[in-house]
């Protein structure tokens, strides 16, 4: 399915944006809805991490700009949990 995607950096910070965010959302809002989850950052840190599973499998198909570009985004939702973490 990805080996027709182009070669971007843009692309790959769109997947590496979007992937995380929907996994995200849905812990936030187990985390929100069931109390026993309430202090589980577990399930945010393990959304993040899907990142490089993505990752992997866009360098195993040699699609390296698009790996970057998730990597980006990666950084970027590691900022956003450690700012989450900080002002908890």
């Amino acid at each position: 399915m990805f080996r027709r995607v182009k070669d971007s950096v843009f692309i790959g910070l769109g997947v590496g944006i979007l992937a995380p965010g929907i996994l995200g959302s849905i812990s936030w809002y187990l985390m929100h809805r069931f109390a026993f989850l309430a202090k589980a950052d577990l399930l945010l840190i393990a959304s993040i991490a899907v990142n490089a599973l993505l990752l992997q499998y866009f360098f195993k198909i040699n699609k390296e700009n698009t790996g970057r570009g998730i990597i980006s985004a990666t950084f970027l939702w590691a900022f956003l949990f450690f700012f989450y973490k900080i002002n908890q």
